[in-house]
Formats: C-alpha cells, sequence, structure tokens
C-alpha cells in the first residue's frame, strides 16, 4: 500500500457530508442553457465521476476532489445564508434581509447568474435583490451580474453595489492589457477544449470549469476604501475586511457577526490556492496573504460558527474552523518563509521546488492539497515576486529561443533518429518528465515530425495522469491534444461589451500602445489629444520613436486631431471587427465620434494596432 492508498484509507467522510449538507433542491444535471438554446453549463458530461473508485487515469486525490465539486443545487449555509454551488466554477451566496437577499458574487456570466437566482427564488420566496456585493476583481465573480440584477432598477431602487478598494481599475486592466495572452493560456489552465472524461479534464480544484456565456459587469456604487470597515445593508450587518494584493489585486472577505458566519472569499477555499496561476497574473504576496487569514483567525474565527467561501464548500463548528484558518495561514507562510531561507542560501526557484518539505501535519490535510495551486509552483512564483525571471546564471542570461536551441539540441543528442530511440528507452522507464523536455525540443526543431509530436504527446498524457493538481493535468493533457489534432479553430475575444463600456481613457491608451506595430509607426510623430465629455477624461498622447506615451490634460503643444467620443462610441470602436482603423472611420462619419484636425492620422495610427491571434501556438513553433 503505497502513502496515497495509506492517507485515503484513513480518510473520514467529513468534506462530503459538509459538500451535501444543508441540500435543498436543484435542476437536473445542472444544465443551463441561453434564450437561444445553446447550452451554457452542464455536469452531464462528468456522469463518469457518480463512480467512488478512481479511474486509473486520474490521481486519487483529484478524482475525490472532483467528486466533491459535483454537488449542485441550492445549499443552506446557515439561517439567512444560502448558496448555490456547482452551476458554474464558482459559488453566489444569497444573505436574507430585512426585505429582500443580498447577493454576493455573481458567478462569471449572466446565464448561469439568473438560473441561480431563479432557483433561490423558487424555494425562499421572490425576494427582491436589495444588494450586490463583489468579494474581489476576477471575472467569475462579478460576470453574471445582469442576471441578477437589472441596473436601470437597482439605479431606482438605490441597491448598493460593493466593491473592495480599486476594483473597477484591476476588474479592467486585468482583462485588457494582457487578457489576449492569459485567455489562451487559461485554456491550457482549465482544459477548456479537452473532452470531459477519465482520460480528459475532470475538475479545476476549485470547481469544473468556467461557464461559455455571456459576461457582464455593474460598476459598483460603492468601495471599500478602510482596512475595516462596517454597514448594514437591508438589515444585515457585515464586517468588509480588505485583503488587498492576495488571491486578487482588489478583494475583501467579510463577517457576519450576528449571523455568527465568516465568509473568506478566495483566500481560504478547500484547496492550495495559486501565488501565480498557469494563466499568468502578477504573483501574489504569500506573507500578505497568510496575514490575512491569521487576521481572519484573530478577529472573526471566535465568532463563527461556519466559515464558507465562493469556491467549494463551507466548514461548520468552530473548532474546525479554526484548525482549518490555522492551516491555510501556515501553510502559505511556511511556503514563503522557507522558500525565501533556500533562495538565500543560492538556490533557485527550480531548486527551491525540488528540495521544499512541507511538514506533515500541513501537507496531510485535505484543505491543503494542491488540486488548483501547488507547492512546486508556488514556491517558483515566491522567488520571481523577490527576484524576478533570471536565475543569476549567466549561463540562462541570454539563452536562445525554442525555435533557435531545439535543431542545436537535437544536432547535439545526434540527430532526431537517435534522440527518439533515447527518449523512447527512457518513456519504457517512466522518465516521462524528462522525455517531455528532450522530445519538445525536437517537436520545435522539427515542428512536422509526426514521432516527436506523438511520443512528446504520450510523455505529457502520463504525467497528466499522475498530477495531483486539476491545473496541471488540464495543461498536460490539453499539450498533448494540440500535439495530436493541432490547435483547434476557435474565435474568440478576451474582453466583453460591459468591460469595454467602462474603459478609463488612459486604459483605452494603454490597450493601445500595447498593440502597437511599432516596425509600422517607425519614423512618424504625431499629438494626439482623447477626451470623454461624459466623464471629462482628456488625455494627451505622443507617438514618437515609434512608441506612445500619454499624460492627462490637453496637449502641450500643437495637436495632429483632437478626437471626443462618449461611452458609447468607445464601446463601438473597441468591439467593432472591422479593426480599430475602420471603425474609426465609420464612426467619425457617423457623427459618434468628433475630430478636431487630422482625423485621416488617427484612422491610420489606429490601422497600425495588431489584432490578436486568440489561439496562438503554446506547444509548437
Amino acid at each position: 500500500m503505497n502513502a496515497i492508498d495509506k492517507f485515503l484509507a484513513a480518510e473520514d467522510n467529513s468534506d462530503f457530508d459538509n459538500a451535501s449538507r444543508g441540500f435543498i433542491g436543484s435542476i437536473p444535471d445542472a444544465e443551463i442553457r441561453d434564450p437561444k438554446g445553446r447550452v451554457v453549463w452542464t455536469l452531464r458530461d462528468y456522469a463518469f465521476l457518480d463512480d467512488p473508485q478512481p479511474a486509473p487515469t486520474v490521481h486519487p486525490n483529484l478524482w475525490r476532489q472532483a467528486r466533491l465539486n459535483m454537488a449542485h443545487g441550492l445549499f443552506k449555509v446557515t439561517d439567512h445564508i444560502y448558496q448555490v454551488r456547482g452551476f458554474d466554477i464558482a459559488n453566489v451566496s444569497f444573505i436574507e434581509g430585512d426585505t429582500g437577499v443580498i447577493v454576493i458574487d455573481p458567478l462569471t456570466v449572466s446565464e448561469t447568474a439568473e438560473a441561480a437566482l431563479k432557483l433561490y427564488r423558487a424555494h425562499r420566496g421572490d425576494r427582491p435583490v436589495t444588494g450586490l456585493i463583489y468579494t474581489h476583481s476576477h471575472a467569475d465573480h462579478f460576470g453574471g451580474a445582469r442576471g441578477v440584477l437589472d441596473e436601470t432598477d437597482a439605479i431606482a431602487r438605490r441597491v448598493p453595489i460593493i466593491a473592495p478598494h480599486g476594483f473597477m481599475w484591476h476588474t479592467v486592466s486585468e482583462n485588457v492589457i494582457a487578457g489576449n495572452a492569459m485567455m489562451r493560456r487559461g485554456m491550457f489552465q482549465s482544459g477548456a477544449t479537452l473532452p470531459r472524461s477519465v482520460c480528459g479534464q475532470v475538475d479545476c480544484g476549485i470547481g469544473k470549469g468556467a461557464p461559455m456565456g455571456t459576461m457582464t459587469l455593474i460598476p459598483p456604487t460603492r468601495t471599500i476604501e478602510m482596512e475595516v470597515e462596517t454597514h448594514v445593508i437591508d438589515g444585515v450587518e457585515i464586517i468588509f475586511h480588505l485583503a488587498l494584493e492576495s488571491e486578487a489585486p482588489s478583494e475583501m472577505f467579510m463577517h457576519f457577526p450576528t449571523l455568527r458566519a465568516l465568509n473568506t472569499a478566495e483566500i481560504g477555499v478547500q484547496t492550495l490556492h495559486n501565488l501565480c496561476p498557469l494563466r499568468g497574473a502578477q504573483v501574489r504576496d504569500a506573507r500578505l496573504w497568510s496575514r490575512y487569514l491569521d487576521e481572519a483567525l484573530d478577529r472573526y474565527a471566535p465568532t463563527a460558527d461556519v466559515v464558507f467561501a465562493q469556491h467549494n464548500w463551507p466548514t461548520w463548528g468552530n473548532e474546525k474552523i479554526r484548525t482549518y484558518l490555522r492551516q491555510q495561514r501556515d501553510l502559505y507562510k511556511h511556503l514563503h518563509d522557507q522558500t525565501v531561507r533556500l533562495m538565500n542560501r543560492g538556490l533557485t526557484g527550480i531548486e527551491v521546488a525540488e528540495a521544499m518539505k512541507v511538514p506533515p501535519s500541513l501537507a496531510d490535510t485535505w484543505s491543503n492539497k494542491g488540486f488548483y495551486g501547488t507547492i512546486s509552483h508556488n514556491v517558483k512564483a515566491i522567488v520571481q515576486h523577490y527576484l524576478g525571471w533570471y536565475d543569476g546564471n549567466p549561463a540562462h542570461l541570454h539563452a536562445l529561443p525554442p525555435e533557435k536551441s531545439g535543431p542545436r539540441y537535437v544536432d547535439y543528442m545526434g540527430g532526431a533518429e537517435a534522440l527518439l530511440e533515447r527518449a523512447r528507452a527512457d518513456f519504457a522507464r517512466g522518465e516521462h518528465r524528462w522525455v517531455a523536455e528532450v522530445t519538445n525540443h525536437l517537436v520545435f526543431a522539427q515542428p512536422d515530425n509526426a514521432d516527436a509530436r506523438a511520443l512528446c504527446a504520450d510523455a505529457l498524457e502520463q504525467l497528466g495522469f499522475a498530477a495531483e493538481s486539476s491545473t496541471w493535468r488540464n495543461a498536460y493533457l490539453l499539450g498533448a491534444q494540440e500535439l495530436r489534432k493541432g490547435v483547434p479553430n476557435i474565435r474568440r475575444s478576451h474582453v466583453s461589451r460591459d468591460i469595454v463600456s467602462v474603459l478609463p481613457l488612459e486604459l483605452l491608451l494603454d490597450s493601445f500602445a500595447v498593440r502597437l506595430d511599432a516596425a509600422q509607426a517607425e519614423g512618424l510623430h504625431m499629438q494626439v489629444e482623447w477626451f470623454n465629455p461624459e466623464t471629462d477624461e482628456r488625455w494627451a498622447m505622443t507617438l514618437e520613436n515609434a512608441t506612445m506615451t500619454y499624460l492627462p490634460g490637453a496637449c502641450r503643444g500643437k495637436a495632429t486631431a483632437r478626437v471626443s467620443l462618449g461611452r458609447a462610441a468607445l464601446t463601438e470602436l473597441q468591439m467593432d471587427r472591422a479593426g480599430l482603423g475602420p471603425a474609426f472611420e465609420r464612426l467619425v462619419e457617423q457623427g459618434a465620434i468628433n475630430v478636431e484636425g487630422d482625423a485621416g492620422s488617427v484612422a491610420r495610427l489606429l490601422g497600425m494596432l495588431e489584432e490578436f491571434d486568440a489561439m496562438f501556438h503554446v506547444v509548437e513553433p
């Protein structure tokens, strides 16, 4: 019996009891369709997880987590607090007030949010939404806003929409500046195009996956600015506690003192989280993350009978809550402190990941298992947080890119056939990490080499089958799939209309700047003044040295053009698939954009902005 079997044998069923506790009702397979009948979300394809016996192609611990995340429907957390789980990758929470219901985190898309609210009302009555709370700036916690609240009605009824400090800036900036790359990489993290099967995607650790629907956003009417603020919403006392620069740059958790309940948002869920997700993000501060959990433990746990979060299932019982928070607090702090200790001894991120040992009191705890984040990539993120990408070895300072190094590695190994012969022998010995690495060099040297692609795919597949982490499994298996079948032809946009509609002019110009094809702009010089009369924003943009820069206010010198556009025109400009240049000319002709000066120069400039390929290659050149 191996270590995993021993651990599983000693397991109790408390997590399964908690995942099903308070169940009230659901809909078959949690299947949700849009108005045109298209499936937005379903658990039907995960029926294979009904079997309690793990499939041999799935890590037993991940199989357990995947089964736990199958619980779906409306659940009672405690008096006046309900959740709908399993209708999206995240949970939506409902807090019953004096006259209606407060919604916490309206899921990713409006269709799943609307279905969740409908289910809640079917069992708890047709209560109006009297408050909307966003716990943090990730799309799965705000994207379904219009599914639970009509913005016009909310304004008329003065419904408070509450978010943490910096919410709008971080919500918009993350989706705009690096959104295309993050979306493509996110497909590997979530296994978006993998089949749902024992040989494919089974889970995402914090939920099953992302729905395919309409992402929306209603801007907050109030932001939490102090570290701790207490507000009464519809008769419910809520203590808001900021947790900035933790799981999200803009995040907060909440305590409900009269209800004796603590909501940890996403700083405390039933798995080790990410300090830098595989999709990419700004590195999160493990030291601060641990501190926020410590503050929750110190300030709020003593008067809490339940802790619930915006992913996974709750924990009940004061002593169990304290234990859970202590273990999560200490896990992030342990990884931080021991990584920095080893880093200061000269170990690189890769070396720290191999050397890191977590004590059994933390490692042998289900809520600390790496179903989403992992110890390996989290400690590398901590090193990155302090030292950046460079590992200090000058041999790695200016390494060749894969397209140039691949052919040379293959040549040094004696050619393609010699490499494949050795790799096949290593594969037979179970050295799948090494085989994936060396055959990847051959794929980049000879992308049409079918044997290289097949063997690399086989190695990645075996790594995926063995991975405890859902995100590692998904990445490995999607890499294998694309080596075998190629990149699917999918047209996707990484931004939604609602997000574009609230884009500040500064971020609009940021998005322009990172899309500028510098070669086309070389030798050009212009100044363009951008003005939004609805928000009174004015920015002076300068193009010179094939670079865009911009400062608030009017142009300091003579402007090539002055452009005035409101929210509607700004949104149409960004969303028009004809391209920015043609869209700009059309909107000028229609009078939606007003230009003083040389409108043609602005159109030419916008025509130099690159349209990104949403499905760029990852595992091949």
